[in-house]
C-alpha cells in the first residue's frame, strides 16, 4: 500500500486531510510533527492523529536546533519583515520541512502532503524546504485539489465521518505557535476596521492595560550577538527564550497588529505575540549601537532587510541566505555585553548598557574638550567633506554668470528703428542690470 507522510499539527486542516488522503489515494498516512516549542498535549495529539485515521504519529524534537540555528541567526541579523514582523512562523517552517522530508524518506513514504492553502505563505516555505532535501518526492497539497472551500465545509466533512472537530467553534482563529510566538488570523481580524479583541484572544501575553502597574527590569548578557544569560544566570537558548516569554507576557510586551504583504501577492492581517523576541531584539539592537561603527550599521541594516525577505519567502536553504548569514556572523564578533531593559505596560525602554567592545568614548561624546579631539580639526574635515558640494556650487555659479552675460549681450542688439534717442539706451541698460 502507498504510504504518504503528512505534515501534521492536529488543527482543522490536517485533521481533515488524514481521512481525505485515505479515501482518495487508498494509502497509509504517517503523521509527522515538528516540536518547535508549541503548547501541545503530545499524548492527546497522538490519540487525535490515530482517531482521524493515521497509522502513527512521529514527533521530531526540533527546539534546540530551532533556537540555536535559526532564531539566533535571526537575532544576529536584527531582521524584521516589513520593519515590524518578528518572523515567528517563517523562522520555524524551513526547519520543520527539512525534518519532514528526512523522516518521510526514512519511513519509505512516496509522497508528502501538507495542509497549507493556496493563498498562504507556508505552502512556499514547506515545499522549498522539501525540495531542498527530498527533490524527487511527490508533494500533495489538498487545498489546491479538493472541492472544499471553507472551514465550515471542513467541519461538515469531519462531522459526517464521526471525527471530532479539533477546536471550539467560538474560538476558531487560525493560529500558529512555537517557542518564539503565537499568531492569530481570521474571524473579526479580516476587517481592518475592527480593533483586535485581545481579551480572550491572547495566549502568551496579557493585554497591556492589564499588566502590573509597577515596571520590572531585566538584564540580558550577550556573547557574539547571542543572548546567554538573564540577570546574571547563564542558561541554554530554549530555557532563556521560555523564561523571557513568561516575563514579557506578564507585562504585555511584544503584541503586534499588522497588515503584511504575503509571498503570493495579497495582503493579510494578523495579531502576533512575541514577548521573548521583542525583548531580545530590542536589547540586541541597543548593544549594536555601542559596538558597531556607523558604516557597518548602515550596511547591515540593508542586509537585515534582505535577510527578512529571504526568511519570509522560505529561502532559508538558498546560497544567498548562506552568504548573508556569513556576513552577519562577521559583524557579531564584537557584539558582546549587557543590556538592561525596563518592561512596563507593553513597552520596552533601555535602562543601561555596557560592553568591553564599546566604541562609545566619554571624552569624545562629551561637550568638553578632551585629549582625543581638537575642535580645530573640524575645519579641515568639513572643508574636505564638503568639497563635492562646494565644487558643484562653483559650477552652478559659473553657469549662471555665463548665462547672464549671454542674455546681456543679446539685449544690446536692438532694432535700429528703435535705437534713436535716450529712451533706447536706457532700456538696454535696464535689461543688462536685470540680467545680473
Amino acid at each position: 500500500m502507498k504510504k504518504i507522510a503528512l505534515a501534521y499539527s492536529g488543527g482543522l486542516d490536517t485533521t481533515v486531510i488524514v481521512p481525505w488522503l485515505k479515501e482518495n489515494y487508498d494509502c497509509e498516512v504517517v503523521a509527522i510533527c515538528g516540536d518547535v516549542g508549541q503548547a501541545c498535549d503530545w499524548v492527546g495529539l497522538q490519540k487525535k492523529a490515530i482517531a482521524s485515521g493515521a497509522s502513527k504519529l512521529i514527533v521530531n524534537d526540533l527546539k534546540k536546533e530551532f533556537v540555536e540555528e535559526t532564531l539566533w541567526s535571526l537575532v544576529k541579523a536584527g531582521s524584521l519583515y516589513e520593519g515590524r514582523y518578528l518572523l515567528g512562523t517563517a523562522a520555524a517552517r524551513p526547519l520543520i520541512a527539512k525534518a519532514l522530508a528526512e523522516t518521510a524518506m526514512a519511513e519509505g513514504c512516496s509522497a508528502i502532503a501538507h495542509g497549507c492553502t493556496g493563498k498562504g505563505n507556508d505552502q512556499v516555505r514547506f515545499e522549498m524546504g522539501i525540495k531542498a532535501f527530498a527533490p524527487d518526492m511527490e508533494i500533495i497539497a489538498p487545498w489546491r485539489i479538493w472541492d472544499m472551500g471553507s472551514r465550515e465545509e471542513e467541519v461538515a466533512y469531519l462531522e459526517a465521518r464521526g471525527i471530532p472537530v479539533p477546536f471550539k467553534k467560538g474560538d476558531s482563529y487560525s493560529r500558529d505557535d512555537n517557542l518564539w510566538h503565537v499568531s492569530h488570523e481570521g474571524l473579526d481580524l479580516e476587517d481592518p476596521m475592527n480593533e483586535p479583541i485581545l481579551e480572550g484572544m491572547l495566549k502568551m501575553c496579557v493585554p497591556p492595560e492589564k499588566a502590573p502597574d509597577a515596571p520590572e527590569y531585566v538584564e540580558l548578557q550577550f556573547e557574539g550577538g547571542v543572548p546567554v544569560a538573564i540577570d546574571g544566570v547563564k542558561m541554554d537558548g530554549v530555557s532563556l527564550v521560555a523564561r523571557l516569554n513568561v516575563l514579557g507576557g506578564k507585562h504585555g510586551v511584544g503584541i503586534l497588529d499588522m497588515v503584511e504583504n504575503r509571498v503570493v501577492g495579497m495582503k493579510s492581517r494578523g495579531v502576533y505575540e512575541t514577548p521573548a523576541g521583542a525583548i531580545i531584539m530590542e536589547a540586541h539592537q541597543k548593544l549594536e549601537q555601542l559596538c558597531l561603527d556607523r558604516k557597518a550599521m548602515s550596511f547591515k541594516a540593508t542586509v537585515a532587510q534582505r535577510f527578512a525577505e529571504l526568511m519570509y519567502e522560505g529561502e532559508w536553504y538558498s546560497p544567498l541566505m548562506e552568504a548573508v548569514n556569513a556576513f552577519v556572523d562577521s559583524t557579531q564578533k564584537s557584539v558582546s555585553g549587557t543590556v538592561k531593559l525596563k518592561l512596563w505596560k507593553g513597552s520596552l525602554a533601555c535602562a543601561g548598557m555596557s560592553s568591553p567592545y564599546s566604541l562609545y568614548d566619554h571624552s569624545l561624546a562629551s561637550f568638553a574638550t578632551g585629549p582625543l579631539f581638537d575642535h580645530h580639526d573640524a575645519t579641515g574635515f568639513i572643508n574636505l567633506y564638503s568639497l563635492p558640494v562646494k565644487a558643484r556650487g562653483l559650477m552652478k555659479a559659473r553657469l549662471a554668470s555665463e548665462s547672464a552675460k549671454a542674455a546681456a549681450a543679446a539685449a544690446t542688439v536692438v532694432d535700429p528703428k528703435q535705437s534713436h534717442g535716450s529712451g533706447g539706451s536706457g532700456l538696454v541698460a535696464a535689461k543688462v542690470a536685470a540680467a545680473y
